[in-house]
């Protein structure tokens, strides 16, 4: 549904995005994901059509972004961080005017419309003006123009930024419902959103690709599984360990932490009983996205 090849934007000197390359198969959700700058929304301003490409290609629904923008702009729907409302407007001549802008007029616009805000949640808030909003519902008006013209593809930047915990859950459950018909991308500094929600993800640092794959994909190559093993009387244990069957690597330290092809907890705890160790501890490490994201692009601390 997706496929970017090469893709690369400069503004003089300064080189936003260089070379990326990834895809998106019909129904997927994928997790673009970066730190600030690192070119995520010019990677998402160029897919939708908002701004050219320096050079590579990209094609959305099977339509180049460059020599058929009008037709890609027919399949994306498009919700910027900042949803772009008229904020002195009803909900319903909002939408209404979305439609219009978008070839859809009298009883099939009323009939969409109608779809997209039972859809979204907002059935019954046609009169409301959207500068009055919650800026939860907000959101959910900036899904719906992005959903009026019944894309296949929506490309989503910040979704949930700015929500209380009550909204965002509202709000996830939505993305989770449009991605059943919609090829989705997502972009977001919420990691944990992207773990609940995408299949898949892309990390972009520097304007270059740090990662791509299938979540477990992502997460296993940049911080692997491992184990964590607390002995108290263990002389000589990071040795020991180090020595089992498959057992790679042995960090040693007050808490051992311990790489293995297999897991090695079984064969960890009869060490244990054999040599009288006093075992405290024996865990196993499923990293997570932000554990993969933090190891990608070498630094500590958030997005």
């Amino acid at each position: 549904m997706i496929e970017v090849q090469k893709l690369t934007k400069r503004y003089g000197p300064f080189t936003a995005v260089k070379d990326l390359e990834f895809s998106v198969d019909e129904g997927q959700i994928l997790g673009f994901i970066g730190p600030n700058g690192a070119g995520k929304t010019t990677t998402m301003r160029i897919l939708t059509g908002f701004i050219p490409a320096t050079d590579g290609t990209a094609r959305v629904a099977g339509f180049d972004v460059f020599q058929d923008a009008m037709e890609v702009k027919r399949n994306v729907g498009y919700l910027p961080e900042t949803p772009p409302l008229y904020r002195e407007l009803t909900v319903g001549a909002f939408l209404r005017f979305v439609a219009e802008l978008r070839g859809l007029t009298g009883a099939a616009a009323d009939r969409r419309i109608g779809e997209v805000m039972e859809r979204v949640g907002l059935r019954g808030w046609e009169r409301r003006i959207t500068g009055s909003l919650s800026k939860g519902y907000r959101q959910r008006v900036g899904l719906a123009q992005a959903l009026v013209h019944d894309p296949k593809v929506l490309i989503l930047d910040e979704p949930t930024s700015g929500l209380d915990p009550a909204q965002m859950v509202g709000v996830r459950e939505l993305m989770r419902d449009l991605a059943a018909d919609h090829t989705v991308v997502v972009s977001t500094h919420i990691l944990r959103e992207v773990e609940a929600l995408c299949s898949h993800v892309v990390v972009i640092n520097e304007g270059e690709i740090a990662a791509k794959g299938s979540m477990e994909e992502v997460r296993q190559n940049a911080a692997p599984t491992h184990f964590r093993v607390e002995l108290r009387d263990a002389e000589g244990a990071a040795v020991e360990i180090g020595a089992l069957p498959d057992v790679r690597q042995v960090v040693p330290g007050e808490v051992l932490v311990v790489h293995a092809d297999t897991d090695p907890r079984p064969a960890i705890a009869r060490l244990a009983g054999k040599n009288d160790w006093t075992l405290v501890s024996l865990e196993k490490v499923v990293p997570s996205l932000e554990d993969a994201f933090l190891s990608l692009i070498g630094q500590e601390g958030g997005l």
